[in-house]
């Protein structure tokens, strides 16, 4: 029986199969998930109905079964048509939760095209695809260790 949160089984058999560097993208409902996917990857699409269910769901979800050394998010190009002023209003959700499960760990954007290329590595193991409709919302988690 599974003590934490995360109990979904086909995202469980990947993340047991991940070790230290591996990478897990949390993608938004506008994230090509298909043709972006790295040579080891597998996606598991959990994007029911528009909004649901949320990139934050997720993190929270997988914050309770994972080591996790980096956290990062897609870079706003400045000439992209969808560029907000300042980060957007999603960022600051990941930060609180991951401050919030006892990590210090800085949330730190790789510029778009560098992202598409991070997603797109032989690190790459997972890419869970949400419904979320905020924009931006796109992040890359890179599993750390276990502490003993």
């Amino acid at each position: 029986m599974l003590k934490h949160t995360l109990i979904h089984p086909e995202i469980t058999a990947i993340l047991a199969r991940a070790g230290h560097h591996s990478k897990v993208l949390i993608a938004d409902g506008n994230y090509p998930a298909s043709n972006t996917l790295g040579p080891n990857a597998q996606l598991v699409s959990l994007n029911l109905a528009p909004g649901i269910v949320t990139c934050t769901q997720v993190l929270e979800a997988l914050l309770t079964a994972l080591p996790i050394e980096a956290a990062n998010t897609m870079g706003i190009p400045a000439d992209d048509p969808y560029a907000l002023a300042g980060d957007p209003p999603i960022w600051a959700e990941y930060r609180s939760i991951l401050s919030g499960a006892g990590l210090s760990i800085p949330l730190q954007p790789i510029p778009k095209w560098d992202f598409y290329d991070a997603v797109a590595s032989r690190d790459h193991v997972l890419t869970i695809q949400t419904a979320d409709q905020r924009l931006w919302a796109n992040l890359l988690l890179t599993i750390g260790v276990r502490q003993p």
